[in-house]
């Protein structure tokens, strides 16, 4: 039994360190529950605990690159369950607080005179890194507050799943879970670099003792009023049944949430009871974590699917048998990298388990049979070349095509360009980028705007006619027009995506030329709001690279910009929304998000992401969530779809 805990202990910490350390996970969160829980077991039955053990400490490193700095309290974790009734035992009929377990990276802020003196990382528990560089660049996080007694509070700093869908579209090698965004952008260097990730500071402890109230909820209260959004919560009131203890749980739907999550967090109500209960080395007592009950679906696997992204890297999906998971179907699940695939040991005919991370990511639990049938891809599938590993500074391998002249990355860079929160040209789809790519049709941007050229090939094809090759060229017509930012997104740009082309976009009055002198020139793109130097250095490169240029310079020929009139709202009269900060949440009917951003731009309105005391408005469509009741604590003005269009029209041109 010591030799199984010594391997589990070894297993897990290695985990930990990929996890924490280097925010790039070997194993998946339910692997490591099974295997914590497993030493658990094995610690109980024999008494023996070994000083190494996870159990004993919170997960997480000190970097060498960051200040080490000492907790004054230990940052200790949850117990955590995954079963309703074991929780309701833990509430006991008291009073409890419910509030999201968030999953990003937990940070403890300290103030002194009512100014942000440090930031400070989870570490191991005892000590962390100073972050306060990068932290201090969190739209959300209070620079002063109302209070000038030392304060302490305790949070996480996240990232939203809109923001992190829109930044993964920009980076070379996308993310596998915000989690490993929020970690690494918030543990950076560069200060600079890190705020254009659009992070968030989400409170959920007060430290200080001598401040707040004497309940958990009049201290969250508190924070509220110091200026921290705080994490999602709700009040269980005291002696309530088991019943409306799970229909409480039922009302959390974390596909519904702005954030992501792994859980719910109970605590007692009352401070000084739940300080009363002590600690043990691992965890506090006076809080318990109910972790989502992964349900766990048995299937068949199938096949590896190879795929070439448009930077090299190949990714690596498991194919398995349809099971029905949350009323979706689903048969496929990423596996993030090398090692992750090596360690699943896949073949055809596998007996896999499968289920839905947080409710929303398919991934493979585990593997059952472990034949080690699919061996690693050597070839690239689209151009034949031999594939190489590529490993990361913390040690996580990677595939890569290194052919620039495979098909397979012009392929991607071409959907890229047409997708919809790009060019936006539709009857693009990738397997017809494909087919004219491979027919030497297209080649470069501008090839796609010369494709009368080939009309009769083209409706030779199959699926094609007359009538689907003038829908094809009516869109593409219709998109010899765009704005700087629709082109700057679409042309791929690494980490300048959507919103810095829209940045760009108002800077140069939408005209591409004076944005194309400004390079020429040498102009600090630093000086931009949310750039820093790694986008800076990225569009030089790009604009510098022969290769990348052969591609999109000849779109310049076909297309011309609209340029924004930066005059405009200075000639609106009546104009409400001029200067002001506006948050526009959840479905709208009549516009797009990217739509109503480029509205509030046209009407000189300083579109936000991210709510707090500084918005102005807050136009709340359906399904607005959190953002819409930090909008109501805060008392900000909140327009429907219907009364920001009544307000629309009193704007006279």
């Amino acid at each position: 039994m010591l030799n199984k805990m010594k391997s589990l202990i070894a297993q897990l910490l290695a985990a930990n360190k990929a996890y924490y350390g280097e925010d790039d996970p070997i194993m998946t969160d339910l692997e490591y529950d099974q295997q914590y829980h497993e030493l658990e077991q094995l610690e109980q039955e024999t008494g023996i605990v070994l000083a190494s053990s996870p159990t004993q400490r919170v997960s997480g490193e000190v970097l060498d690159s960051l200040t080490a700095v000492t907790h004054t309290k230990p940052m200790l974790s949850a117990d955590k369950t995954k079963s309703t009734a074991e929780i309701f035992k833990f509430i006991g009929g008291r009073k409890v607080v419910v509030s999201w377990k968030l999953d990003g990276l937990t940070l403890v802020l300290r103030y002194e005179g009512g100014k942000l003196a440090q930031a400070i990382t989870r570490g191991d528990g005892l000590k962390g890194e100073d972050v306060t560089h990068t932290v201090r660049v969190m739209g959300n996080v209070p620079l002063t507050i109302p209070c000038t007694d030392p304060l302490e509070v305790r949070g996480e700093g996240v990232i939203s799943w809109q923001n992190f869908n829109e930044l993964n579209e920009t980076l070379a090698e996308p993310y596998s879970h915000p989690r490993n965004l929020a970690a690494g952008s918030i543990r950076k260097l560069d200060a600079e670099e890190s705020k254009k990730r659009r992070l968030e500071f989400l409170a959920f402890d007060l430290i200080s003792e001598n401040l707040g109230g004497t309940t958990k909820w009049e201290n969250l209260r508190f924070l509220a009023q110091m200026g921290f959004t705080t994490v999602g919560y709700s009040v269980l009131a005291a002696n309530a049944s088991q019943e409306a203890v799970e229909q409480a749980i039922a009302l959390y739907r974390p596909e519904e949430y702005a954030f992501p999550v792994d859980g719910l967090i109970f605590e007692y109500d009352d401070l000084a009871y739940g300080r009363s209960l002590g600690a043990t080395g691992h965890h506090e007592n006076r809080l318990m974590a109910l972790k989502w009950a992964d349900t766990l679906y048995d299937t068949v696997f199938r096949c590896l699917e190879v795929a070439t992204t448009r930077t090299g890297m190949v990714s690596l999906t498991g194919v398995f048998d349809d099971v029905e998971i949350d009323g979706t179907i689903v048969n496929h699940a990423y596996l993030h990298n090398l090692d992750i695939f090596k360690q699943m040991a896949l073949g055809p005919g596998d007996k896999i388990s499968v289920y839905k991370a947080n409710m929303i990511i398919p991934q493979i639990a585990e593997n059952h049979t472990k034949s080690g049938g699919c061996p690693i891809p050597s070839v690239c599938p689209c151009c034949g070349e031999m594939l190489m590993i590529h490993t990361s500074p913390g040690g996580t391998q990677q595939l890569y095509c290194e052919n620039t002249d495979c098909p397979a990355r012009l392929v991607r860079k071409f959907v890229h360009f047409c997708s919809k929160t790009r060019m936006e040209i539709e009857g693009l789809a990738e397997q017809t980028l494909e087919t004219f790519v491979q027919r030497g049709w297209v080649k470069n941007f501008g090839d796609l705007y010369e494709l009368e050229r080939h009309k009769a090939d083209i409706i030779a094809c199959p699926g094609f006619g007359e009538k689907s090759f003038a829908r094809l060229q009516a869109a593409i017509d219709k998109r010899r027009t765009c704005t700087l930012n629709q082109f700057i997104a679409a042309v791929g740009i690494p980490e300048v995506g959507r919103h810095a082309g829209r940045i760009l976009n108002r800077h140069f009055g939408g005209d591409w030329n004076a944005f194309e002198q400004a390079v020429q020139e040498g102009y600090d793109f630093t000086q931009l709001q949310d750039f820093g130097k790694v986008m800076h250095d990225n569009i030089y490169a790009w604009y510098n690279n022969a290769e990348e240029a052969r591609l999109w310079r000849p779109a310049l020929d076909h297309i011309s910009f609209l340029k924004e009139d930066t005059t405009m709202s200075e000639n609106l009269n009546n104009n409400p929304f001029a200067g002001k900060t506006v948050v526009a949440t959840g479905k709208l009917e009549n516009y797009t998000r990217d739509g109503i951003q480029m509205k509030l731009l046209e009407l000189g309105a300083k579109p936000a992401s991210s709510v707090s005391k500084k918005t102005d408005y807050v136009i709340a469509g359906e399904k607005a969530g959190s953002k819409l009741i930090k909008a109501q604590e805060l008392g900000i003005t909140i327009l429907t779809e219907q009364q920001f269009e009544e307000m629309l029209a009193t704007v006279e041109a």
